[in-house]
C-alpha cells in the first residue's frame, strides 16, 4: 500500500514540573530532509531522534520540534546574589539612586543571573521517547490515510487511460484503411501506370511504419503493471514514477505514429490523465 509524503502528528506529555509538546510535519521531498527545533538541553538526544524518524518516515521533508514548558515551581535560572552586590555597589559610586534603581541596573549586566545545564533524566527522557514514538506512529497513520486516497485517483486514471487505449484499438483498423485509400488515390493521380505487386510492397512497408501494435500491447502492460505496485507491501514512489516514464513513451510513440486526428485527440487525452498522475507521485513515499 502506497504512502503519501504528507503528514503530522503531534503528542502531548505532562510531567510533575514541566509540559512537553512533540510536534512532527512532513511534506514532499526526493530525500530526508530533517530539521529539528528542542531546548538546548536536549541536544544530547538529537542524534538518536534522528535516526529514529529517519528510520520510520524514510522520505519527506520533516519538522521535528520538541517544546517545554516549566509548570512547576523548579527553575535552571538563579539570580547571583555576589555578583549582583558587587555591582550594585560599584553602581553607588558612580550615579545617585535609590536601591530599586539600581537593582534594574545591576541585573541587566553580565553574569547576574546564571543558567544551570541540567542532566537529563534517563527515566523522564524514556517517557519523551515514548512520546515521540507516538507522534511517529500518528504521522504514518496520516500517511497512509492520505496514500489511500491518492491510490484511488491512480487507479481510476490508469482505468481512464485504459479505456482511451480501447477506443485506439477500435478505430486502428480505420486508421489503416484511411492510410491505404490516401496513398491508392495519391497513386491515381499521378496517372502513370503502377507496377500493383510493387505498389502493394511499397503500402506495406509503409503501413507497417504506422503500426502501433507492439506499443498498445506494451502499454497494457505498463498499465497492469503499475496498478499491481500499487497493491505491493511497501510504497515506492520512485519505482512507480519509473512506471509512469515507459507508458508515457508508449503514449507518445502511439501518437507520433497514428497520423490520425481521431487518434491524436485520444493520445492527447491519455497524456493529460498521465500527467495528473505524475503530479500526484511527486507525494508519494
Amino acid at each position: 500500500m502506497i504512502q503519501s509524503m504528507t503528514g503530522y502528528g503531534k503528542s502531548v506529555l505532562q510531567l510533575p514540573t514541566k509540559k512537553i509538546s512533540i510536534e512532527i510535519k512532513s511534506l514532499n521531498s526526493k530525500n530526508l530532509d530533517l530539521n529539528t527545533r528542542m531546548p538546548s538541553m536536549y541536544r544530547e538526544k538529537e542524534l538518536e531522534i534522528r535516526k529514529l524518524i529517519a528510520s520510520k518516515l524514510v522520505r519527506g521533508k520533516v519538522d521535528f520540534s520538541l517544546y517545554m514548558e516549566i509548570t512547576g515551581e523548579a527553575t535552571s535560572s538563579h539570580i547571583n546574589k555576589t555578583v549582583v552586590n558587587q555591582y550594585m555597589k560599584q553602581l553607588r559610586d558612580v550615579v545617585d539612586g535609590d536601591d530599586t534603581e539600581l537593582l534594574k541596573m545591576a541585573i541587566r549586566l553580565p553574569d547576574a543571573i546564571t543558567t544551570e545545564r541540567d542532566d537529563i533524566d534517563e527515566d523522564e527522557w524514556k517517557l519523551i521517547a515514548k512520546e515521540i514514538d507516538s507522534s511517529l506512529e500518528k504521522i504514518h497513520k496520516y500517511r497512509l490515510d492520505e496514500g489511500k486516497s491518492l491510490e484511488n485517483d491512480f487507479l481510476n486514471r490508469v482505468q481512464n487511460i485504459s479505456g482511451l487505449l480501447e477506443e485506439v484499438i477500435a478505430m486502428d483498423p480505420d486508421r489503416i484503411e484511411g492510410v491505404r485509400e490516401r496513398l491508392a488515390k495519391g497513386i491515381s493521380e499521378i496517372k502513370e501506370k503502377v507496377d500493383e505487386n510493387r505498389f502493394e510492397q511499397e503500402l506495406v512497408y509503409y503501413i507497417e511504419k504506422f503500426d502501433i501494435t507492439e506499443e498498445k500491447v506494451r502499454l497494457t502492460n505498463h498499465l497492469d503493471y503499475f496498478s499491481k505496485a500499487l497493491k505491493s507491501a511497501d510504497s515506492n514512489g520512485k519505482k512507480l514514477g519509473f512506471i509512469t516514464q515507459e507508458m508515457g513513451r508508449e503514449i507518445n510513440t502511439i501518437g507520433s505514429k497514428s497520423n490520425y486526428a481521431p487518434m491524436q485527440k485520444l493520445v492527447v487525452q491519455m497524456k493529460d490523465e498521465l500527467e495528473k498522475i505524475k503530479e500526484q507521485l511527486l507525494n508519494v513515499l
